[in-house]
């Protein structure tokens, strides 16, 4: 039995080897019907678009036709087990290099993170408030977008898909503590500030000029290092037409003005006064004060006397002695406060200088003259220059129904050769002479005619209009010499 089993073996394994061969021919005829032998797709990466056509099955085997090499951190679109369709759009998102600096500590990270903050917390990176984070050469905050990437060829025979982005380089400076005491109190401040005035300059602490800060604000911060700030007192100082808003270390008013360099001199007032304690927002006054003699003269005005001279002829003067105003004199003490003058007091008065009359001789000499005229020669004793006008018995403004209409004031019947005068230049019942008018009588008066004035009167019906300057002549003889006028009014003035 068993030589029969042995020949009977060999036609069994023939025959199941036979239809092996024939299953596999059938399954890979089954598979090359049911895959085409290459499809279309595109692959998408470091903004390139590579359009091909592949046998591969799955999106990892695309990449790798390509020889495209993929870090942990880069993102595949669809994922790589994806099996590939016709027309398949692949995306590769490439993680972009971040050089950190942190803490003396640089080191590169793949990223594909949009802002600062994410970089940060993937890297394990804790911020404080108080750090600062640099971005390039840019200062920027957790919350800050990267920017878009930019690439490169890493050789000169790379593909495109073969590009690199740029490098980012982000760098945290750590805030170091420091302690600040004011004003007996000590607290905390964090800061990235290379000195201790860039430190209290950073954490909002003003150091005003007179201000003392140990250490100096110049010297380098060091970390849990002691800062001490002693405080000015904020004052207002005016003095000299100034106001001068300062702060000091000084502890009173006395040194204030010293490390001001104001100084006091005789009656300066100082308010408040030098000892007094400096306080916040003091106000100090410096009154400057000063005090002098002033003298005012006042002018005492002279007198003019005029006295007769019978040797100097009528209407003649002569000055006997020269007038010159007197001096009253006035010393007063004067204070005067910040240029103002507050006070006058009178110290002293009296008559520096008498006055000097002023004496004037008038003539008094009647000295008689002949003068040819178109009405023939005259005799005259005195020549008046005089203001002529004229009128008659309608145009003397007396109403006709007057009993004294047309009568004047010697009671002459008003007509021509009659003459209005004041008396106190001319007497009445003195005849004139008036070149151009003729002879005249001085018998009426008008309550305008005064002074050098003269009305030479006419008849109604030959009234001639006057009004201009003339010489009247006196005729002789001379009144007696007490109704003689020896000083004659200078009004109205004629003209020059």
């Amino acid at each position: 039995m068993s030589v029969d089993l042995q020949v009977r073996r060999p036609p069994r394994i023939a025959s199941v080897m036979a239809a092996l061969v024939l299953a596999l021919a059938l399954v890979g005829a089954g598979i090359a019907l049911m895959w085409p032998s290459q499809v279309p797709v595109t692959v998408y990466i470091a903004d390139a678009a590579i359009p091909l056509e592949t046998r591969a099955r799955r999106v990892e085997d695309v990449l790798s036709q390509l020889g495209v090499g993929l870090r942990a951190e880069d993102e595949v679109q669809p994922a790589l087990d994806a099996p590939v369709t016709p027309g398949m759009n692949i995306t590769v998102l490439r993680a972009r290099p971040v050089v950190l600096e942190v803490s003396g500590r640089r080191w590169v990270r793949y990223t594909r993170a949009r802002t600062v903050g994410e970089v940060l917390q993937e890297a394990g990176v804790i911020v404080r408030s108080q750090d600062r984070i640099w971005l390039g050469d840019t200062q920027v905050s957790v919350g800050a977008l990267l920017p878009e990437p930019t690439w490169y060829l890493p050789r000169a025979d790379a593909l495109p898909w073969e590009r690199e982005a740029h490098p980012l380089t982000l760098r945290v400076h750590r805030a170091v503590p420091i302690l600040v005491t004011e004003g007996g109190v000590t607290y905390t401040i964090y800061t990235t500030a290379a000195t201790v005035g860039g430190a209290l300059r950073e954490a909002g602490r003003t150091v005003y000029l007179g201000d003392v800060v140990r250490p100096a604000l110049g010297e380098p911060v060091t970390p849990y290092m002691r800062v001490t700030i002693l405080r000015s007192t904020p004052v207002v100082v005016e003095a000299d037409g100034r106001v001068v808003q300062t702060r000091t270390r000084a502890r009173t008013v006395a040194d204030l003005l010293a490390e001001q360099g104001i100084f006091l001199a005789g009656l300066d007032k100082v308010t408040p006064p030098l000892t007094t304690p400096l306080h916040e927002d003091m106000r100090i006054r410096v009154t400057r004060v000063s005090e002098f003699i002033q003298v005012e003269d006042e002018r005492i005005p002279y007198e003019t006397v005029y006295v007769p001279d019978d040797e100097l002829e009528i209407d003649q003067r002569r000055l006997v002695t020269a007038g010159r105003p007197g001096i009253f004199r006035r010393r007063y003490r004067v204070r005067v406060e910040d240029g103002v003058e507050v006070s006058r007091n009178l110290e002293d008065a009296w008559v520096a200088q008498e006055p000097i009359t002023n004496v004037i001789a008038y003539g008094r000499k009647i000295v008689t003259r002949t003068l040819e005229t178109a009405d023939g020669t005259i005799v005259y004793w005195r020549r008046i220059r005089m203001l002529a006008t004229s009128y008659s018995a309608s145009t003397a403004g007396v109403d006709p129904s007057r009993p004294w209409y047309g009568i004047t004031r010697l009671g002459l019947k008003m007509q021509r050769g009659i003459v209005a005068v004041d008396p106190r230049v001319i007497p009445l019942g003195t005849k004139v002479y008036v070149p151009g008018y003729g002879k005249g009588l001085a018998a009426d008066t008008g309550s305008r005619i005064l002074g050098r004035r003269i009305d030479l009167g006419y008849n109604d019906w030959d009234l001639v209009l006057w009004n201009n300057w003339v010489d009247v002549y006196l005729l002789a003889p001379p009144p007696p010499k007490e109704k003689i006028n020896y000083l004659l009014p200078n009004w109205p003035r004629p003209p020059r």
